[in-house]
């Protein structure tokens, strides 16, 4: 059949129209890239465009899409940004420009370090952060006359790197007017040595006489730290961190809603502010809401227990090496459970700090109780650390649908020393990744910074390879929890994005969600966990726009 000119120029053009109406138009596409999504429905790709802050396309057919930008990765990777779900921000901020006491190895050294940091610091002005590791130089604690001769003028309240316990100088220790005399408070223990005097060390709760007596940082000196810190982040691949509080939570929220205003925040942030203070919140949320996709509050975080290296745990029970102690509640457990029930009345997100086998099943139980007090609803508990746990308290994870928020570099650190404070029965169940993840629950991972590095790739690493850094187990502590690198980025993307309710807009690459994205220069998987060590963050884009690049 013949077909008449005027027909065909018709066809021709209702052709040329369909297909530049199908092409998608993007302001800028990454093409050649190594691109792991994150989306279980299309988990890799070469290409991926954005159109302001959304992407609008993720796949392997470039030619599908316009875009004003386009930039050729050469196999190198692009995944989902990642999201740390357990920093003090504002205080690694400040840390940054800190003493750093946590690679120091020996007794002498510790005391040269602080020596050398006092000589550039003028009046009497307070020595913070620290993050010393005794069992780096055998597990013995520092005392106060280690230090008490090189500090000077300067009050020095130093923790070691789980937060759970400092070293107080002389100084502090008078103006706090801790004495030997001194008893412990509920919560928290005043480490004396054989003949009653104060060794300069204190756990938990007996540190608030010591730092409530530093001064307050100023608007401008959080507005420096915040600076700091979100600089390391995006340097270090972050999109979104999870604040839980360095001082207090609410100066840190008001640090963070200044910057916000001021159009200076470099990432996303969560905020969360004291369990204690959840009606506080609770009125203000009613006032203010819950911020927006880029800075966001409403939750609220709470403590049970201590720390591992602390021995302040709360087990079942003692301590290998302290077998007069299995570790204590820090919070009153009355008050504890009466505010979790209302802040989760209130809607808001709780997540309670859990580290010890009794802890994690006291929290789930206050949890539990609280699912029945309020009524069923998809309300995201989250457990922080859950660190030591028994196999049928995995179950009730599940159960119970609360979400483990995990940090896997702690396996570095602790398993050195692990062994000393617990047998082996209760540590099949530390770090608990695999069983975790196996049984269906949805493990969220992030730092704890600055207890461990804010750095994903380390964390990778330690999910993926579980060496300590005694060099002991070069095959992995407890290797049967070992995840592989696709488990291990998800903990870092997709299931860190859940854990707050934004899995709909970030964690994942696809069309719809907001483009917050990094490239590596290695693609990790398949990767051993040594060679995921050395890849580094040569650019991170949040909110379609680039904030870091490698030079």
């Amino acid at each position: 059949m013949k077909i008449r000119p005027i027909v065909l120029v018709a066809l021709i053009a209702v052709a040329t129209f369909s297909s530049c109406k199908q092409k998608i138009q993007a302001d800028s596409m990454y093409i050649n890239a190594a691109i792991w999504t994150g989306d279980t429905a299309n988990s890799s790709a070469t290409a991926i465009a954005l159109k302001g802050n959304q992407i609008v396309y993720v796949g392997s057919d470039p030619s599908q899409v316009n875009a004003t930008v386009k930039i050729d990765l050469g196999g190198k990777m692009l995944l989902p940004g990642f999201i740390d779900n357990h920093t003090h921000f504002l205080g690694g901020g400040y840390n940054l420009t800190s003493v750093h006491l946590k690679d120091v190895q020996t007794k002498k050294d510790f005391i040269e370090t602080i020596r050398n940091y006092c000589k550039n610091l003028s009046g009497d002005a307070w020595i913070l952060g620290g993050d010393w590791n005794n069992d780096a130089w055998g597990g013995e604690l520092p005392n106060k006359s280690w230090i008490d001769s090189v500090t000077g003028d300067h009050p020095l309240a130093i923790s070691r790197y789980d937060g759970h316990m400092i070293l107080a100088n002389s100084i502090a220790l008078k103006k706090a007017k801790l004495t030997d005399a001194s008893n412990n408070p509920f919560g928290g223990t005043i480490v004396k040595d054989a003949k009653g005097t104060l060794t300069g060390i204190l756990k938990d709760e007996a540190m608030n006489p010591v730092m409530q007596i530093v001064p307050n940082p100023t608007s401008k000196d959080f507005d420096q730290y915040l600076a700091n810190a979100s600089q390391y982040a995006v340097e270090h691949g972050f999109t979104q961190v999870h604040d839980v509080g360095s001082y207090g939570g609410w100066s840190e929220l008001e640090t963070y809603q200044k910057a916000y205003k001021d159009k200076q925040l470099k990432l996303r942030i969560y905020a969360f502010v004291p369990l204690s203070n959840w009606e506080k919140l609770a009125n203000y949320v009613k006032q203010h809401g819950k911020g927006d996709d880029y800075l966001r509050w409403g939750g609220v975080k709470g403590f049970v227990d201590g720390s591992l290296g602390s021995t302040t745990a709360w087990f079942y029970e003692p301590y290998l090496d302290e077998p007069s102690t299995s570790g204590f509640p820090v919070t009153d457990t009355l008050d504890l459970k009466k505010w979790v029930i209302a802040a989760d009345a209130a809607k808001l997100q709780v997540v309670v700090h859990a580290i010890g086998d009794r802890a994690n099943d006291y929290i789930l139980n206050v949890f539990d109780s609280a699912i029945k007090i309020n009524g069923a609803r998809d309300r995201r508990f989250r457990v922080e650390h859950a660190q030591h746990m028994r196999t049928e308290t995995m179950d009730r994870y599940f159960q119970l649908k609360v979400i483990p928020s995990m940090h896997p570099y702690h396996v570095v650190d602790d398993g050195s020393f692990a062994p000393k404070r617990l047998e082996d029965k209760r540590l099949k169940g530390t770090y608990a990744f695999k069983s975790l993840l196996d049984r269906g629950v949805p493990v969220c991972f992030g730092s704890d910074w600055t207890v461990a590095p804010l750095d994903p790739i380390l964390g990778i690493f330690a999910a993926t390879g579980r060496e300590t850094s005694d060099g002991k187990n070069p095959n992995g502590w407890y290797p049967d929890q070992k995840l592989s690198v696709e488990q291990a980025l998800k903990c870092y993307t997709v299931n860190n994005a859940y854990s707050v309710n934004m899995e709909n807009k970030l964690g994942q690459l696809k069309a719809g969600y907001l483009a917050d994205f990094v490239v590596l220069d290695k693609n990790l998987l398949g990767l051993s966990p040594d060679q995921i060590k050395s890849a580094k963050v040569l650019q991170t884009v949040v909110d379609g726009k680039t904030v870091f690049t490698r030079k």
